[in-house]
């Protein structure tokens, strides 16, 4: 059965545009077939604990001696990547949270990035997710237009992509929505018809890319 692994991570359960855009990949997902599952796990609900070890960046044998972290935690980022290596295509809700990514979103980077087993160590080639597909998400409250003096603050995509392409060798796409505060905090008109139009525009493009990729 094709197999969506769904990420959100934003705290707002309510109103969050990155939710919603999430959902509508999710929803078309799901619509093109029974067969089709989604797995959603929900990093804000849900929120993984810190890694309490550094140990745990590594697997058994690369860890250095007298190296004993906490087993429950070792279970757990088990299921994690578990969890990751049996979706066939991974959708990420990236709302940019102090130009970086939410924390929620950090901790299971932690648990999932780990040489040798997702990813390349030397001439150990691990790499289970290469080829797979990652939809990201990316919402934005502010202006991050080319040539403005904004347009290279935002931290979390980059650092995604050199997580999960560069390391896990997935093919990584982006599907962004910026300007989501403008209408809260009483933006121009135009900015507002802009952010409308840039979210409608997005709800599209992940309808496509679900159907293109499912």
């Amino acid at each position: 059965m094709p197999t969506l692994l769904q990420l959100d991570s934003s705290a707002d359960l309510e109103t969050s545009r990155s939710r919603a855009l999430t959902a509508a990949f999710a929803d078309a997902w799901r619509a093109l077939s029974d067969e089709h599952v989604v797995v959603h796990r929900d990093l804000h609900r849900d929120a993984l604990p810190h890694l309490s070890d550094a140990a745990l960046h590594f697997p058994a044998e690369l860890r250095p001696a007298g190296a004993h972290p906490d087993p429950s935690q070792e279970a757990l980022q088990n299921d994690l990547i578990a969890e990751l290596v049996s979706a066939d295509v991974l959708l990420v809700g990236v709302p940019l949270y102090n130009y970086s990514l939410p924390s929620t979103l950090k901790a299971w980077v932690d648990y999932i990035h780990v040489p040798a087993v997702t990813a390349p160590f030397g001439a150990i080639a691990t790499q289970p997710m290469a080829g797979k597909h990652a939809v990201l998400v990316s919402t934005r409250g502010g202006t991050y237009d080319a040539g403005s003096a904004t347009e290279f603050d935002d931290h979390a995509i980059p650092a995604l992509k050199l997580i999960l392409a560069g390391a896990l060798g997935m093919a990584v796409e982006t599907v962004v929505a910026t300007r989501t505060l403008t209408e809260r905090f009483g933006g121009p008109d135009l900015e507002v018809t802009r952010q409308h139009a840039e979210f409608e525009a997005a709800q599209d493009a992940l309808a496509e890319a679900a159907r293109r990729l499912g």
